[in-house]
């Protein structure tokens, strides 16, 4: 690993930003909309100082925290669209699939477009409901070519771990 204090400090941030997010759940008086703009200005300077953190950079646990860093800058598209180019420069030793395939979706879905893989949900009428999907015939060959489960899995999963929508 390269760069074992970045690292230590992706991990620091994503304990805050799940925190709030779980904790948000039952109160929402807990969100902090500030919470993702500093980690979105902090993950801009670490990305301007060493390129996407790849698994080689700040371990394989880091990367992928770094995606979810990212994947919460929805206020910054045009960053996410950055990340999403440079983690796709990268071999699947150093980014995962998975963390680019839900990048690629968030991307897509937060401009209007339909997304690829099915990983983005809106909350509709008491259920977790995926936006729009290009080739929903297909959806599960795509998830299945970079790790992801089913679709219905997929769906389960939001059951699993966000309850039924109020």
């Amino acid at each position: 690993m390269q760069f074992p204090e970045i690292a230590a400090e992706i991990s620091r941030m994503v304990e805050i930003d799940q925190e709030m997010r779980i904790k948000s759940f039952t109160d929402d008086s807990v969100w902090d909309d500030s919470v993702d703009a500093r980690h979105t200005a902090r993950m801009k300077q670490i990305v301007a100082e060493i390129g996407w953190p790849t698994a080689g950079k700040v371990g394989e646990k880091a990367s992928s925290e770094a995606w979810l860093l990212v994947q919460h800058a929805d206020r910054d598209r045009d960053f996410q669209q950055h990340c999403l180019t440079l983690m796709k420069n990268e071999s699947e030793d150093e980014v995962r699939p998975r963390d680019r395939a839900m990048l690629e979706d968030r991307v897509l879905a937060g401009t209007g477009r339909p997304q690829l893989y099915g990983t983005q949900f809106q909350q509709k009428e008491g259920k977790h409901v995926p936006l729009e999907i290009e080739d929903p015939e297909r959806v599960n060959e795509r998830r299945a070519a970079v790790g992801l489960g089913t679709l219905e899995e997929g769906i389960a999963l939001m059951y699993d771990k966000y309850g039924t929508p109020t």
